[in-house]
């Protein structure tokens, strides 16, 4: 994901980033369970103080837009509905087990894919 700060905008640097977090949330470009860079790092990389992207860290959290899971990391948050943040949750951690297993996303897939044909039907 690509960031740009405009240190000449009007709207606060915090600001700035907030809506682009936003945005590329909305946008799918990153997905629910994405992990996001520390407070240093992505401060380091925009060139912005600590302070201003926990800001930012802060009012999306405040907004459920992400969630902090303690030394584990800053990750985008489930959307939507009870159900779907719920299989939202399911999906990142299936996709944290295959990595740890390091298997082949397309593998990985094929087994979801099977395991959902061949589980009973709810309906």
């Amino acid at each position: 994901m690509q960031m740009v700060i405009d240190p000449a905008s009007p709207v606060p640097p915090f600001e700035q980033l907030r809506r682009r977090l936003i945005d590329a949330i909305d946008t799918g470009e990153l997905a629910p369970g994405a992990r996001l860079p520390t407070v240093r790092r992505l401060a380091e990389d925009l060139g912005l103080a600590p302070g201003t992207v926990a800001r930012a860290y802060r009012e999306l959290e405040a907004a459920d837009v992400i969630e902090t899971r303690g030394r584990n990391g800053t990750f985008v948050a489930p959307q939507g509905d009870a159900a779907l943040k719920e299989a939202q949750r399911a999906a990142s951690a299936f996709a944290a087990q295959i990595r740890a297993l390091r298997l082949d996303p397309e593998q990985a897939l094929a087994l979801a894919r099977a395991a959902l044909r061949d589980a009973p039907s709810t309906s």
